[in-house]
């Protein structure tokens, strides 16, 4: 009997790399009965992020590659540089793990890395194996990376100072600020590090992109006409992964899930800025004001504020045991009890944003929360804080994908804070505005076709996995 198809995929830590690796394994071991191994590792690995890997399916097991030390990096390095450093000093582990796993009956029939461990692909390239992406965010931020090279060999000014709008194939326009946030300051050791991530990605055999055709259908079409002409390696919309919604038990149900059942339909707004993000302690207290002052009903996953770091909860750094609701202004708990409802840290997204009574998302824009989002048919307010966030704020609020409201901040006003009156009249726009209710349209499509998307994407994944099978005899 011959061996079922063995996958070997490679993910970094966070949330939004995680879940993907692992809803697609799930589905291949499911459905195409591969056996998946998931390889992550030991020094990214933060609980919450672990989390998701805790119940797999007969045929996905994870491996950890062991702890790497990065004591030497300044105390201030950057999140990606810190990523980056673990995942390079690690390919000699990830090497050894490959060679014991080629020398098992199954053997490899592909590897597949996460978005942040091109430089994996080496390694799998020197034991002959085919080699692919799996990139976990939008086909747009791919080709700004992929553009980063050119831009650091061609420009010699900051990004944000860059004349002229950045015009990559098929996408909305860019202004150099919104480029994704490492590459923003040459002088940063992060810069060099990402030229190296766009040069790495041109040893892959592929990119399986977790997108959609409706979302992103010009940069699909002006990327095939760069890979047909050998410029790129082709790239696969296979999106959108996201976690399933869980069945309804009223043993296991949240309570903010209980809260939400006693709420008109359509009127409550969930506000949550992922597992990483963080807004300052000034930023906290305006965004709460405004919550208070637009009347709307609510639902905030609250974290610790971070007046230094908008990434600080990303590696779990933002540790501590204080309550986050301790930061909200004096008496905000108390005021705002009849129409909100606040939730220290983790909520169940994918279930509250299926929840009727859900009517809008203000969200930091991250890309799995963005799928999440699209697949529950939410619209939402873009509030974008780090890493490529800012990209995808551009593109869902453009005309081309209109999902999210958001307006780019004007010239030297990044990073300033969002008064109470914005966050107010945002709000009330979103979830009574005519700028809302076409949102609102536009995420009912977009949910519609995300059903669609979601079946036809496995079996494109499964079909090259088994193609590489037959070339290789099995």
């Amino acid at each position: 009997m011959a061996q079922a198809a063995h996958v070997v995929m490679l993910t970094s830590s966070g949330a939004g790399h995680v879940l993907p690796v692992s809803e697609l394994a799930k589905r291949l071991a499911v459905r195409h009965g591969f056996t998946v191994t998931i390889v992550t590792y030991a020094s990214l690995s933060t609980p919450g992020h672990s989390s998701p890997l805790a119940s797999l399916p007969p045929g996905v097991s994870v491996a950890a590659l062991p702890e790497v030390s990065i004591s030497d990096l300044p105390a201030d390095a950057h999140l990606v540089t810190r990523i980056l450093t673990v995942i390079n000093r690690a390919l000699p582990q990830l090497r050894d793990l490959l060679r014991s796993l080629l020398g098992l009956p199954a053997g490899i029939t592909a590897f597949m890395t996460d978005m942040l461990c091109p430089a994996a692909l080496a390694v799998s390239k020197e034991m002959g194996l085919p080699g692919y992406v799996f990139y976990t965010s939008s086909l747009m931020s791919l080709l700004s990376l992929l553009y980063t090279p050119e831009l650091s060999r061609t420009t010699t000014c900051e990004c944000r100072d860059l004349p002229e709008p950045v015009m990559l194939p098929g996408c909305v326009p860019l202004h150099g600020a919104d480029l994704v946030e490492p590459v923003q300051n040459r002088s940063d050791p992060v810069y060099e590090l990402m030229v190296d991530l766009g040069l790495n990605y041109l040893l892959a055999e592929g990119f399986i992109v977790n997108t959609m055709d409706a979302l992103e259908h010009e940069t699909l079409v002006a990327f095939q006409e760069l890979s047909d002409k050998g410029v790129y390696p082709p790239a696969y919309a296979v999106g959108p992964f996201t976690r399933r919604r869980c069945p309804d038990s009223d043993e296991v149900k949240h309570s903010c899930l209980r809260w939400l059942d006693n709420q008109p339909d359509g009127s409550v707004l969930y506000v949550s800025f992922g597992s990483g993000g963080a807004l300052s302690t000034e930023q906290t207290a305006e965004l709460a004001a405004g919550l208070e002052a637009s009347e709307q009903r609510f639902l905030w996953v609250v974290h610790h504020p971070n007046d230094k770091d908008s990434s600080a909860g990303y590696l779990g750094t933002a540790t501590t045991d204080d309550d986050p609701l301790s930061y909200l202004p004096e008496g905000f708990v108390e005021r705002t009890k009849g129409t909100g409802l606040l939730v220290p840290l983790w909520a169940p997204q994918v279930e509250i944003l299926n929840h009727v009574a859900v009517g809008g998302f203000m969200s930091h824009g991250g890309w799995n929360s963005t799928l999440e989002s699209v697949a529950a048919g939410v619209p939402m307010v873009a509030w974008p804080l780090y890493a490529e966030q800012r990209m995808n704020a551009v593109m869902l609020s453009s005309d081309r994908v209109g999902l999210a409201l958001w307006e780019r901040p004007p010239l030297g006003k990044d990073g300033a804070i969002v008064p109470r009156e914005e966050v107010a009249a945002l709000v009330g726009e979103l979830m009574e505005g005519e700028k809302g209710a076409m949102a609102r349209k536009k995420a009912d499509h977009l949910r519609d076709e995300a059903e669609i998307a979601q079946d036809r994407a496995l079996a494109v994944v499964a079909g090259m996995v088994s193609l590489h099978r037959k070339s290789h005899g099995d």
